[in-house]
């Protein structure tokens, strides 16, 4: 045999073995292996950029959270506010709201007495309430002297009864005497004041209301 022979029996046989069944498996075998390593790489990859999308909207939730409870913060304890606050205008309807029209009658005629002043007249009318409370409006004119006066007015100003002075005016003046015009408000619940029989008021130009009932009469 011939050395120029060697060569291609060689290749004949890498050829032969490549063809084989052995040689067929062992080159799928590489591919497989290719092919693994590639789709490691992607999923490596892929995980990468998605883990840091991921940690980014995690910073995100966490950010909107942190937001989100010092929006919340105020409202901490509102609850209990409110049950508190509820429990104040109870307690303020029971201390300073009257039960009824005659015990506004009477609270006036006790400060009148106490002045003392003289009540020449008073009128009495409601204002369309609201669902807690109807507000009652006193029309009054009284005379005294003037220490008198402000006696008078300093009790409305400080009575348990919630009283609401809207205006005044100097209506004369003699003698040392003084008549003044007053007008105040209150507030009843509405059943009370449905009960009292008072007139709907009817604003004028002086925001005065008409509707007329018994005034307690003091002397000086």
């Amino acid at each position: 045999m011939s050395t120029s022979t060697l060569p291609n029996q060689r290749l004949a046989a890498a050829r032969k073995f490549l063809f084989s069944m052995l040689g067929l498996h062992v080159v799928l075998f590489a591919a497989m292996a290719i092919l693994t390593v590639l789709l490691s790489v992607r999923v490596l990859l892929d995980w990468r950029t998605t883990s840091a999308a991921s940690q980014d909207e995690l910073a995100s939730i966490q950010t909107q959270m942190r937001t989100l409870q010092i929006q919340l913060k105020p409202l901490e304890g509102l609850d209990k506010r409110v049950v508190a606050s509820r429990k104040q205008i109870d307690q303020f309807y029971l201390d300073r709201i009257p039960p009824s029209y005659s015990s506004i009658a009477a609270e006036l005629g006790n400060l009148a007495s106490q002045a003392p002043v003289r009540l020449t007249r008073v009128e009495y009318s409601q204002a369309p309430g609201s669902v807690d409370l109807t507000e009652i409006r006193m029309d009054a004119g009284l005379s005294g002297d003037y220490p008198s006066i402000m006696r008078f007015i300093n009790g409305v100003e400080r009575s348990k009864t919630f009283f609401i002075i809207r205006a005044m005016a100097l209506t004369g003046q003699q003698n040392g005497q003084v008549a003044l015009r007053l007008q105040m408000s209150t507030w009843l619940r509405p059943a009370d004041a449905a009960a009292s029989g008072l007139p709907l008021a009817k604003d004028d130009s002086a925001g005065a209301q008409k509707g007329s009932a018994p005034a307690p009469q003091e002397g000086n």
